[in-house]
């Protein structure tokens, strides 16, 4: 008859128990499997997966008794802090973007056309939608989906498992990354505001040189195809950001 002793299971569970706990919680918390739209097992499979891939790079885990409560307490609080944390910074990402296609939208004036995100629970508009779409393309395209898996492995070097759970919070200081969301979201759309600026006060000279025109029958549809068209001459440069913000807030999970 085999027989397994407590050792030897708490020796085969502890080390995929943690990186499971961390990656579910990132899965959870960040854009695109956080959605309904992906079933409970999914994600569960890929935390499993990923446990189960990511064991040759990752440092030895402690092995902890099942019979000390608080402690394992703290280990699971601790690995859904900063798996909650990476989906955070993830996210960040995306609003980031979305939040460049709300100021263009208002420049352009397309903000009469809203409509209603069953994601966010808010108002959102075309061009939102729009970069907030694209900004999920290229995640994938671009390998961020990759860059988050290394991230994550890296997390373990970085922050190992122990009973300190918010020893992350004070290194990593994740309250102040929200201003991630106005640097980024200016930055993507600073080309396209400061070309309507131009077309606002273009059409500004011409309605006082000529007073007869109806402005706001050729301002409309004029700013409207402009952004269009700088919107289309934009998108090739979309990664760059993208790439740069992903890196600089995953960068502190290394």
């Amino acid at each position: 008859m085999i027989g397994i002793t407590e050792a030897q299971l708490l020796g085969w569970l502890n080390p995929l128990l943690w990186p499971f706990l961390r990656c579910l919680a990132l899965l959870s918390a960040m854009p695109l499997f956080s959605q309904r739209a992906v079933p409970l097992q999914v994600r569960i499979g890929l935390a499993m997966f990923f446990a189960l891939a990511a064991q040759a790079s990752l440092p030895a885990m402690p092995v902890l008794p099942l019979d000390a409560p608080p402690l394992l307490l703290m280990l699971v609080l601790q690995q859904l802090v900063i798996g909650i944390a990476m989906g955070f910074a993830v996210r960040l990402v995306f609003a980031a973007m979305e939040f460049a296609g709300e100021l263009i939208g208002l420049q352009m004036g397309l903000n009469f056309a809203g409509f209603f995100d069953p994601a966010t629970g808010m108002q959102g508009t075309a061009t939102a939608r729009f970069l907030g779409t694209l900004v999920s393309f290229l995640f994938v395209v671009t390998g961020g989906h990759l860059l988050l898996v290394q991230a994550l492995a890296q997390s373990f070097h970085a922050f190992p498992v122990g009973p300190e759970p918010f020893a992350f919070v004070r290194a990593a200081q994740p309250q102040t990354w929200g201003a991630e969301i106005f640097r980024a979201g200016f930055w993507v759309a600073l080309p396209l505001l400061a070309l309507l600026l131009f077309v606002n006060l273009a059409l500004g000279v011409v309605s006082r040189v000529a007073p007869q025109l109806n402005i706001f029958a050729i301002g409309f549809p004029l700013t409207v195809s402009v952004g269009l068209v700088g919107l289309l001459a934009t998108l090739p440069l979309m990664q760059t950001p993208l790439e740069a913000v992903m890196t600089r807030l995953l960068s502190g999970f290394a």
